[in-house]
């Protein structure tokens, strides 16, 4: 029987000895790159923070004290010394969460996968301790050198140094790297801390050889001791955080269990707010992982646990269209720019990056700053494409708003991932946008529904130079191609099916972005039940096309397929603009609810919310049924 077995939450990790909790680590990777290769999943972060995590419940008493985790990728390790050890349904409906869960354990608080927001629940937290008269209880956040990169950060720790009585420690996991390498003057400032050992050197040498020259070197060391924070800003500039009155301690070697649990047991006896400055490796003990220099296995799918090559070779996606197409806008447009938040890899921009390294800009994990900072460059003469996963533009809505729409800015939103994504949970799914979107006056919107109309929305919105463009696409393959029969005023009709009789309803079918194959498909359903039906596809969403409208005053009936939100989303603007010209044509919208949707596959949650065509037909039929 492995250590592992024996761990049902944080007291069996206190009890055990020196010698074990090393062979418990060892043990945790092996069970993370077995279990995690089967299911897919958050690896690297998770194999550099094994002993991290050991030492954080060896040291504080979860749940009493609270530990956080920015972001919550990097809580597997957490899972397992609190007791959930059955990875077997890891990310999917009815196993466990890839982020912390409170339905699934007492130990997990926030249910984060936005980084930079952990250290202003620490603070609350901390406050509310001291309000209800817990002044003993701690909380503790892990917060990596990526998310620092957030000014909401930086927020967090200006309010965390005013409370200085506050059992407040702050752990910083410095493994250089968020998705990928750190970039900015955090990173800089923090390569210095983890490589300056001066510091010590020059203690160690006044200690050792000042104190030995009688009562003048041990009068120039006590001077020295005295003069430490200014030995420390030349030597070891720690002091961007001490300048803010937070004690720092460290660095500290990550991968080093006693020296991590020694610095956390200083931390907590310190009574206020402390730094612990962590020194990690990312893909720790896993040879694929150490190996990968574009992201060290920050999230793979299925992979060979022996090698770390992909069990199925991924399809050509969205994604990598995008990649394509922007390079060769690039080409011909010296004043495209491009702009990411810490992403450069996974929204597509590392070939644009590698072609014209001086035309893109990682901002870090700061949306707010990208969208903004990309309205100057709009007035500077230039037009940026800010490339984002479409759940973390949530976080730049005010920017994009206030910065970019109202100040006429040619800007480009490339939003990947956008829709249903499923694996991630409630925090991922990118299906806010276009209901949020659709309030942001002047704005336009595309959804593409294969490769060709990616490209042609591309090339359209950089041309743009007076209101911003999105352009939203999902996780995933790209799907077949689907040629339009006509184009209506810039609407494509994918479908005509005459009715089974003269005076046969007609129905028009609105498939919007990938739900286009949805809407063919149910088009299809509805026509073998007699029905006179269209199939479109708009294309560009927002504003709301006014040829679209004018189709739904040429039919009985109007079905709006989507993966994003029904309230507010592109069917029920749909419907408002019709009844704004007096088109009295009932629109039926079908998309997600507003609810935040659990973890599960894509195809799992688009059952569930009824999305599957022969389920939207069944509900259509029924309404028509209704309507006789």
């Amino acid at each position: 029987m492995g250590l592992l077995e024996g761990i049902r939450s944080p007291a069996d990790v206190r009890r055990l000895t020196p010698r074990q909790v090393e062979a418990l680590a060892a043990e945790i990777r092996r069970f993370l790159v077995e279990q995690v290769s089967r299911t897919g999943g958050h690896l690297g972060p998770n194999l550099g923070v094994v002993e991290l995590t050991i030492a954080l419940h060896r040291v504080f008493d979860s749940p009493r004290d609270t530990i956080v985790f920015d972001t919550g990728h990097q809580a597997y390790v957490h899972k397992l010394l609190t007791g959930r050890s059955d990875f077997s349904r890891l990310r999917r409906s009815g196993g466990l969460s890839g982020y912390p869960s409170r339905a699934e354990s007492e130990h997990d608080v926030v249910e984060n996968s936005h980084a930079s927001a952990a250290l202003s629940w620490a603070d609350g937290i901390a406050k509310a301790n001291e309000v209800r008269g817990q002044p003993q209880r701690h909380v503790v956040a892990v917060v990596g050198d990526g998310a620092l990169t957030g000014g909401m950060a930086w927020e967090a720790l200006n309010n965390i140094a005013a409370g200085q009585d506050r059992r407040l420690v702050v752990v910083v996991n410095d493994n250089g790297r968020s998705y990928a390498p750190t970039i900015g003057g955090l990173a800089r400032h923090l390569d210095a801390l983890r490589t300056a050992r001066s510091y010590e050197s020059v203690l160690s040498w006044g200690k050792s050889t000042l104190r030995r020259s009688g009562a003048p070197g041990r009068l120039a060391y006590e001077a020295l001791h005295g003069l430490k924070k200014g030995v420390k800003d030349i030597v070891a500039p720690q002091g961007l955080f001490e300048d803010l009155g937070l004690k720092y301690v460290g660095p500290v070697d990550g991968h080093d269990e006693r020296a991590v649990e020694q610095a956390l047991r200083h931390a907590k006896a310190y009574g206020g707010p402390v730094i612990v400055h962590v020194i990690t490796e990312k893909g720790r003990g896993y040879t694929p992982a150490e190996q990968d220099v574009t992201d060290r296995f920050h999230a793979v799918g299925q992979i060979h646990p022996e090698t770390g090559l992909p069990v199925a070779p991924s399809r050509f996606g969205w994604t990598g269209v995008f990649a394509d197409e922007i390079v060769r806008i690039a080409r011909r447009r010296p004043d495209v720019v491009a702009i990411t938040a810490a992403m450069l890899q996974p929204v597509g921009l590392a070939p644009f990056a590698a072609e014209f390294p001086g035309r893109v800009f990682d901002v870090g994990i700061a949306e707010q700053h990208a969208a903004a900072s990309a309205a100057g460059m709009a007035f500077g003469g230039l037009h940026p494409v800010v490339a984002v996963y479409a759940t973390f533009l949530n976080r730049a809505f005010d920017q994009m708003l206030m910065d970019v729409a109202l100040h006429r800015a040619g800007v480009t939103f490339v939003l990947d991932r956008a829709g249903i994504t499923g694996d991630d949970g409630p925090s991922h799914n990118g299906m806010w946008d276009m209901a949020m979107l659709a309030a942001v006056p002047g704005l336009r919107l595309a959804a593409p529904r294969d490769e060709d109309t990616l490209r042609a929305a591309l090339r359209a919105a950089v041309d743009v130079d007076d209101a911003p463009t999105v352009i939203r696409y999902p996780k995933g393959p790209v799907p077949e191609p689907l040629a339009a029969l006509e184009d209506r005023d810039g609407v494509d009709v994918l479908a005509r099916h005459e009715g089974a009789t003269p005076d046969a309803r007609r129905v028009l079918v609105v498939g919007v972005g990938p739900m286009a194959t949805t809407a063919l498909e149910t088009g299809r359903l509805l026509a073998a039940h007699g029905l006179a039906v269209t199939v479109v596809d708009p294309r560009w969403v927002l504003p709301v096309p006014t040829s679209l409208v004018k189709l739904v005053g040429e039919h009985d009936h109007t079905v709006c397929i989507e993966d994003g939100l029904v309230d507010g989303g592109a069917g029920a603007m749909l419907g408002q603009r019709a009844r704004e010209q007096g088109i009295g044509t009932p629109v039926r919208a079908f998309g997600v609810p507003r609810q935040f949707l659990p973890h599960a596959t894509r195809e799992e949650i688009v059952d569930v919310l009824r999305l599957r065509p022969h389920d939207i037909a069944a509900d259509t039929l029924a309404a028509l049924d209704e309507l006789r």
